[in-house]
């Protein structure tokens, strides 16, 4: 659980690192231009990081699923070098489907105008503003979306199916609830992350009356909520993690 929640905080801290300076400079500066190479770097950097997210988020429910279902062997299946395989797994694959959006979109003429209405590069805000066919285009990115987040999602409902059948038949009322709790941070994490997710990439490709000053809160909400709630998460729920912080910050008496 702790290497997959590693490999979740540097996404995140990836996903930050590419949004925020500039956010810092629209609000602090009104500085509201982007060189269009640095805005494809941004398209690229947060789709596949975003991507990588729910990755880590399906494989953490996988460990929940061992864990619970079949906790006796839990050591034996996900053991490091199995832990490591997915993680690269879930890199190389955010990494193949998304890398061919800044192409796409740099072949693309821009002769409508300069202006994308957000406070960082997407996708589909660039597309939106092109003055060519974008139906192609705008179908890989469809299913890319599906591919990866929507049969993530999928898959981890999947997986809390089986697992509340397992729990639903320990046989004492205080089993289950400690079994359940083992739980309660991932499905945090996950309705924080997936449902502004889910919210901007409907809104945009079919919300066409949503107003836009609502796509632009969603869209930063999907962007920055998430990592920073999920350290606070995992950090209030997970006991190690609580106490190794609540270590750092308290200094121990001399002893005489």
């Amino acid at each position: 659980m702790y290497l997959f929640l590693c490999m979740l905080a540097v996404a995140d801290l990836v996903v930050c690192s590419t949004a925020i300076p500039k956010l810092l400079s629209l609000f602090w500066f009104h500085d509201g231009e982007i060189r269009f190479e640095a805005c494809l770097t941004q398209v690229f950097l947060i789709h596949s990081c975003s991507t990588m997210e729910s990755g880590f988020f399906l494989a953490m429910a996988f460990d929940r699923y061992v864990a619970i279902c079949n906790p006796l062997r839990h050591s034996a299946i996900l053991t490091h070098a199995v832990i490591g395989g997915m993680g690269l797994a879930i890199v190389l694959r955010g990494t193949a489907l998304l890398s061919p959006h800044p192409f796409l979109l740099r072949w693309l003429p821009y002769c409508r105008t300069n202006i994308i209405s957000h406070t960082y590069c997407e996708f589909m805000a660039l597309i939106k503003i092109a003055c060519a066919e974008t139906r192609i285009r705008r179908a890989y990115s469809l299913i890319v979306a599906f591919l990866t987040g929507g049969l993530d999602f999928i898959l981890i409902i999947c997986s809390y199916v089986l697992i509340l059948h397992t729990v639903f038949h320990l046989p004492s009322k205080d089993a289950r609830f400690k079994t359940l709790g083992t739980c309660g941070s991932h499905i945090c994490v996950i309705l924080v992350s997936y449902t502004p997710a889910f919210f901007s990439f409907l809104t945009h490709r079919f919300g066409h009356h949503v107003a836009p000053h609502v796509h632009i809160f969603v869209a930063n909400i999907y962007l920055l909520v998430p990592p920073m709630v999920n350290p606070i998460i995992y950090g209030v729920r997970t006991k190690k993690i609580r106490d190794r912080f609540l270590k750092f910050f308290t200094f121990s008496k001399p002893v005489k």
